[in-house]
C-alpha cells in the first residue's frame, strides 16, 4: 500500500513539474562541476559568464567604476584641472595615474568590464530571445490529472453537458486575453507573456545603451565660443576657442551650419535679497543649415539649445566687450574692435586687455606695440569701490592701464589673448612719475602721456554670449534604450505569467463534473482571485445541478489556496 502512495506522489510531482514548466525563458541552471578539459571550462566559463548573476555583478562593478570618474577631474574634459589637482595632491595623484583614475572611461579596467556585461547580456539574451519564441509559438500545455493538487482550484457539478461548459470556458478565457485551447476533456490557457517579452526588452535596452555609450564617446565633439554682438561663427574646428572630440572623431563628422549673433539681452532681479540674480537670458541669431542653406532667425535660451541634425548649441555664458579705438601720436586709428572681457564675480566686474601689435608709432616716430590692462565696472558705485554692484549696465566705468615696448607675440610662446605679459614692457608714466592709468565712461578718452597717442571708450558697450557646441550621435538611442529599459522593468515586475484549466467531465452518474485550476510564476501572482472571478462568471453559465440526496444545488464555486489545497 505504501508504495502504490509512493507511486502516485511521483507521478503528482512529475505531472506539476510539466505543468509548471517553460513559464520562464531563463536558461537552464548550468551543471554543479565544469566540464573536463578546455572545451568543458570554456563552456563552464560561458556559461558563468551569461547568467544573471554576473551580468548584476558587472552592471554593479560599471557603476562603481562610474563613480571615480564623476569625483575625480578626467582629462578628457578638462586637462587644466587634471593638472592643478594633481599640483595639489602629490602623494595620491601617481597612483590615480598608474590606475588610469584621470581617465576612467578609456582605461583597460572599466573597458574591459564594459565588453564582458555586453558579452554577457548577448549571451543571456540569444538563448531566451529563442525559447520566447518558441513558447509564442506553441499552445498551453495540457491540464494534469490532478488539477486539485495546484496551488488554486474549485470544483462544482452542472446540469451542462461538458462539451458545452468546455465552449463557454474557452470563450470566457480569450474575452479575458488568455491564450487558450481545447485540449482532450479541459481547456488550457496561458496570459502574462508580457512578462517575459519586458524581460528581453530590459536586457536589449541594456545593450542598446551599452552601444549608444560606447558611440557617444568614440565620435562625440564638444566645442566653446565666444561670440560678440555682431559677430558669427561657422561650425568648423578652426574657429573654436575650445574644443575637445571622441578617439574615432573626425572634422568631417562636424555637422554644417553657421550662425550669426544679432543681439544678446539679459535681464536681473533689482530688489530683495536676490538682487543682481539673472532673471532672462536669451540670444537672437540668425543661422542657416550646410553651405548654401536659408538664413532662419531663432532665439536660444538657457537649458533650452538649437537642434541641428546631431548638434545641440547651448547658451553657456554671458559677459560683456567695450568697444576701444587706439591712435598713435599722430591720431592715426591703429586699433577699432570689441574687447571681450572676462567676468569675475556674478555682478560681472571683468578684466580683460587690448593688444595692438602692428601699426602703432610713439612721439618719435618709433614703432612699438601696445597693451592696455582692461577693468570693467558695468555698475560703477563710486567712491573707493572697486567692484561693479550689479551687473547691468547702468553705470559703466572702465579702468585702463596702458603699457608700450614687446609684446613677445613674435616669440613662438603661446599667449592668452586675456592676460599681458609684461616682460619686455614698459609702463607709461604720469607727471608724478607713478603709473599711468585713468578711469572712463563710454564716449570718454584718455590722452597717452607725451603725445603717444589716445585711447578711447566708445559709447554703446556691446555684449557677448558664450556658446557649447556638443554632437552626441548615439543620444537619441540612448534616450529611447532607457525609455524602453524603464518599460521592460516595469512589465517583469507587474504582470505575472500563470495558467489556468478547466476540465468538464460526465460524472459517475452522468452529471458533469466541472474543475478549475490556477498555476502562477511566483508567489506574487494572485491566482486565487482571478481563478475565483473566472469560476463565478462560468457558474453563471453552467449554474451548479441539484444534489440527488438533498434536492439542492451545487453550491457556488470556491477557490481552495495552496495552503489547504483539497477537493471540494
Amino acid at each position: 500500500m505504501s508504495e502504490t502512495t509512493t507511486d502516485n506522489g511521483e507521478r503528482d510531482q512529475q505531472d506539476l513539474g510539466a505543468a509548471g514548466s517553460q513559464l520562464s525563458t531563463a536558461p537552464a541552471e548550468p551543471p554543479a562541476a565544469p566540464g573536463i578539459g578546455v572545451i568543458g571550462w570554456a563552456r563552464w566559463f560561458w556559461r558563468q559568464l551569461t547568467s544573471m548573476r554576473v551580468a548584476l555583478l558587472l552592471l554593479l562593478l560599471l557603476s562603481l567604476g562610474a563613480i571615480p570618474g564623476s569625483l575625480i577631474p578626467q582629462s578628457g574634459a578638462d586637462i587644466n584641472k587634471v593638472a592643478d589637482f594633481q599640483k595639489a595632491h602629490r602623494t595620491l595623484s601617481p597612483l590615480y595615474d598608474k590606475l588610469g583614475l584621470f581617465h576612467v572611461y578609456s582605461s583597460v579596467w572599466f573597458s574591459a568590464i564594459y565588453i564582458l556585461l555586453f558579452v554577457s547580456l548577448v549571451g543571456c539574451i540569444i538563448p531566451r530571445a529563442w525559447q520566447f519564441v518558441g513558447q509564442l509559438r506553441g499552445r498551453p500545455p495540457g491540464a494534469p490529472k490532478r488539477l486539485d493538487r495546484l496551488p488554486a482550484y474549485t470544483t462544482w457539478r452542472t446540469a451542462a453537458a461538458p462539451e458545452e461548459v468546455r465552449e463557454a470556458a474557452l470563450g470566457l478565457l480569450k474575452k479575458r486575453r488568455f491564450r487558450a485551447h481545447l485540449a482532450g476533456d479541459a481547456v488550457a490557457a496561458e496570459k502574462g507573456y508580457v512578462r517575459e517579452f519586458g524581460n528581453l526588452v530590459f536586457h536589449i535596452a541594456l545593450i542598446v545603451l551599452l552601444i549608444s555609450f560606447a558611440t557617444g564617446q568614440m565620435y562625440k565633439s564638444d566645442g566653446t565660443k565666444l561670440v560678440v554682438e555682431g559677430d558669427g561663427f561657422a561650425n568648423s574646428i578652426l574657429q573654436y576657442d575650445d574644443f575637445k572630440s571622441g578617439s574615432m572623431f573626425s572634422t568631417d563628422d562636424l555637422v554644417p551650419f553657421s550662425f550669426d549673433l544679432k543681439n544678446f539681452h539679459a535681464t536681473y532681479q533689482t530688489s530683495g535679497p536676490s538682487k543682481g540674480t539673472p532673471v532672462t537670458f536669451t540670444a537672437d541669431i540668425d543661422y542657416s543649415e550646410g553651405a548654401y542653406g536659408r538664413s532662419k532667425r531663432t532665439t536660444i535660451k538657457v537649458n533650452e539649445p538649437l537642434h541641428i541634425d546631431d548638434a545641440k548649441v547651448y547658451l553657456v555664458s554671458h559677459g560683456y566687450a567695450p568697444v576701444i579705438t587706439v591712435r598713435d601720436s599722430k591720431g592715426k586709428v591703429v586699433y577699432h574692435d570689441a574687447v571681450p572681457l572676462l567676468p569675475l564675480d556674478a555682478n560681472i566686474s571683468s578684466q580683460g586687455v587690448v593688444k595692438v601689435m602692428d601699426g602703432y608709432q610713439n612721439a618719435k616716430g618709433v614703432s612699438e606695440q601696445l597693451g592696455i590692462s582692461l577693468f570693467f565696472l558695468p555698475t560703477y558705485a563710486g567712491g573707493s569701490s572697486v567692484l561693479s554692484s550689479f551687473p547691468a549696465l547702468d553705470n559703466p566705468v572702465l579702468n585702463l592701464t596702458p603699457y608700450h615696448g614687446d609684446l613677445g607675440v613674435n616669440s613662438g610662446i603661446p599667449q592668452s589673448v586675456y592676460q599681458l605679459d609684461k616682460t619686455h614692457l614698459k609702463e607709461f608714466k604720469d607727471s608724478a612719475g607713478k603709473q599711468f592709468r585713468d578711469n572712463l565712461k563710454p564716449g570718454q578718452t584718455m590722452q597717452l602721456p607725451n603725445g603717444a597717442g589716445s585711447v578711447t571708450f566708445e559709447k554703446g558697450v556691446k555684449e557677448w554670449a558664450g556658446f557649447e557646441i556638443v554632437q552626441e550621435p548615439g543620444s537619441s538611442w540612448a534616450l529611447g534604450g532607457a525609455l524602453a529599459a524603464i518599460f521592460g522593468l516595469a512589465a517583469s515586475l507587474f504582470i505575472q505569467r500563470r495558467r489556468v484549466w478547466v476540465r468538464a467531465v460526465p460524472g459517475p452518474d452522468g452529471v458533469t463534473v466541472v474543475e478549475m485550476a490556477g498555476l502562477g510564476r511566483s508567489e506574487s501572482a494572485k491566482v486565487p482571485e482571478e481563478l475565483g472571478d473566472l469560476a463565478g462568471i462560468l457558474y453563471d453559465q453552467a449554474p451548479g445541478a441539484f444534489d440527488p440526496d438533498d434536492s439542492s444545488p451545487s453550491p457556488d464555486p470556491e477557490v481552495v489556496p495552496a495552503e489547504g489545497a483539497e477537493k471540494r
